[in-house]
């Protein structure tokens, strides 16, 4: 895995989440207690988790209301076994990494 500076630290506002497409990977991170990383598309019907509202851990997809835990990417309802891949964070001095 290689770190990527994916932003700027000021770039995501606490309590929200941005999509970023990192080597051609739509990926949301998240301002919730620290940053947090994950594939930002929903197993749904493909549509970015980034804008979605933010519950302590939990992001709702604003399309249908599934529900991700941001921290391990695992879907909290109605399929079980379902994660999307999570990727970790580091913030520097210059901006947020992401290790991918």
């Amino acid at each position: 895995m290689t770190w990527k500076k994916v932003a700027e630290k000021d770039a995501i506002a606490p309590g929200k989440g941005k999509e970023f497409t990192v080597d051609g990977k739509k990926i949301a991170i998240f301002n919730q207690n620290g940053f947090h990383a994950l594939d930002s598309i929903c197993v749904h019907q493909d549509g970015s988790l980034a804008p979605g509202k933010l519950d302590g851990d939990v992001v709702e997809c604003p399309l249908h209301f599934w529900h991700y835990n941001i921290k391990t990417g695992e879907l909290l309802d109605y399929i079980k076994g379902v994660k999307l891949e999570t990727y970790k964070v580091e913030v520097k001095k210059d901006g947020i990494y992401l290790d991918i």
